[in-house]
């Protein structure tokens, strides 16, 4: 089975358009000039508009596993 649709294909397509025409912008306002945060912002639309696209919280806990922070211990002066 597809993770992805049809519809947020052509989203990603139209959004990868934009980035390079140079419209295309962050929730800052400044210019994305990054692939990856280009397609980041695509699927974030696709899944305002309910196309089929996994949910953000399935990637993060794949994430959280290979990236554990490690526990500093700090000693006491006397």
């Amino acid at each position: 089975m597809a993770k992805y649709g049809k519809a947020a294909s052509k989203n990603v397509e139209s959004t990868m358009r934009r980035k390079k025409k140079g419209t295309l912008k962050s929730s800052s306002g400044r210019k994305v000039t990054s692939r990856k945060q280009a397609i980041a912002i695509a699927l974030n639309e696709a899944r305002e508009k309910g196309a089929k696209v996994p949910s953000r919280k399935a990637a993060r806990k794949s994430s959280r596993k290979t990236s554990r922070k490690t526990s500093r211990k700090t000693s006491k002066k006397k």
